[in-house]
């Protein structure tokens, strides 16, 4: 089973060049589903066998989406196992994913973004890149791996654009507002930064890692005394957000935010569909 799990690692990665985070969580999945079956070869694998490896996650209390993901990651590698002639038949065919629970993503107010965003000090170099960090964050909408990966060269100040990698090693230019520029035009002149070197630094003058930023974002969290549980991805649901309440459509958004399917990005019209019931259960006299 590990022979046939590094082949298809292999593949994804030099063929399809998938990021080295989804190879990661493919690796996982596969690797726990051949310690379920331990010795068993890969041409025994039935239908059945699924159904019981299946059984086995909801009596672990896995979750629906994790046991979703075990479950592609699984369609995916018999697909290709199939398709390259390693076994004759796919196993997966016909087995269904189960139903998840639908859960409305996070997000705060502009109130409390604007307070957040004005927590950390200006007059260190710390507070400034802090400040800089959050305002790109909010002002792109990019993931927090994207922001990590930012070189100083990756923004154009003129063009008010930033490059970014995303899933999939896919680039993409991104809108991005003065005042993130001009908060990260101060933390740079601060830095004296050189030409093409990582944008943001740890305090050891390395690239800041994603755990470094959420180390960041939760010391300003206690400072703003907010109440929600907010990670960086939690910057990313309000600019989403927030677009689509000022009037943004939703095509621009799935495109801005890097999403392959547009029904990713629809999860964001039901929350702004649940403020609006809100707003009228609250304001109407006969709601």
């Amino acid at each position: 089973m590990d022979r046939y799990i590094d082949k298809f690692l292999k593949y994804l990665e030099i063929e399809k060049n998938v990021s080295q985070h989804t190879i990661i969580n493919y690796s996982t999945d596969l690797r726990y589903f051949a310690d379920f079956i331990q010795d068993r070869p890969v041409g025994k694998i039935e239908y059945l066998t699924l159904r019981k490896y299946l059984a086995f996650l909801r009596e672990k209390d896995f979750a629906r989406r994790t046991i979703a993901r075990r479950l592609s990651a699984l369609r995916s590698f018999f697909r290709f196992l199939h398709r390259e002639g390693h076994i004759r038949a796919d196993p997966t065919a016909g087995l269904f994913t189960p139903k998840q629970e639908k859960k409305l993503p996070v997000f705060l107010t502009e109130e409390k973004m604007v307070r957040l965003i004005n927590t950390p000090e200006v007059n260190s170099l710390s507070g400034l890149r802090d400040r800089a960090i959050m305002e790109t964050l909010y002002s792109a909408g990019m993931r927090v791996s994207e922001l990590v990966s930012l070189d100083t060269n990756s923004i154009d100040f003129i063009g008010s654009v930033v490059k970014v990698r995303g899933k999939g090693r896919k680039e993409r230019l991104l809108p991005i507002g003065d005042k993130a520029l001009d908060a990260v035009k101060i933390y740079l002149t601060r830095r004296k930064s050189k030409h093409n070197q990582p944008l943001f630094l740890n305090n050891r003058g390395g690239r800041l890692t994603q755990r470094g930023v959420r180390v960041i974002l939760n010391k300003h969290i206690k400072t703003a005394a907010l109440q929600e549980k907010v990670s960086p991805h939690v910057l990313r649901h309000s600019f989403a957000t927030h677009l689509l309440d000022r009037g943004a459509d939703l095509r621009s958004v799935q495109e801005l935010l890097g999403h392959a399917s547009l029904s990713t990005t629809q999860i964001y019209t039901h929350l702004t569909t649940q403020r609006l019931k809100d707003v009228y259960d609250k304001a109407h006299p006969r709601a």
